[in-house]
């Protein structure tokens, strides 16, 4: 459904800090530049990038938006999870743990930007 997803940042250089390392958690390479300075991570399923908003106001994260990423692993949605907080982001929601058939791990990144690292159990 979605083609790609893209965030804005005040301070590009720390938000490529904390998206390489969140991705790199759950494989994925480094973000890539563009000739706009917005950075990109690509799968075969869509893209995610981060870069100054384009029309040059200050960059704002979505009150009440959350941005969901497929984890194949409750561990990986943990590492994830855990790269962030490492990498300048804040743990938010409730722990990291199951809930039901789902394990979820909430992190905002260094714009306030909610993520949440998904693997769905059996």
């Amino acid at each position: 459904m979605f083609s790609h997803i893209m965030v804005g940042a005040k301070d590009v250089a720390a938000s490529k800090k904390f998206y390489d390392a969140v991705f790199a958690a759950i494989g994925l390479p480094a973000g890539v530049s563009d000739d706009k300075g917005r950075f990109w991570w690509r799968t075969k399923t869509g893209s995610f990038g981060v870069g100054k908003p384009i029309d040059g106001k200050p960059a704002t994260f979505a009150n009440g938006g959350t941005i969901g990423i497929a984890c194949d692993s409750a561990e990986k949605a943990k590492a994830f999870h855990d790269a962030g907080v490492a990498n300048g982001g804040t743990t938010c929601e409730d722990p990291p743990g199951p809930r039901g058939k789902l394990y979820l791990a909430y992190v905002r990144d260094p714009d306030g930007n909610k993520l949440c690292a998904l693997h769905r159990g059996s």
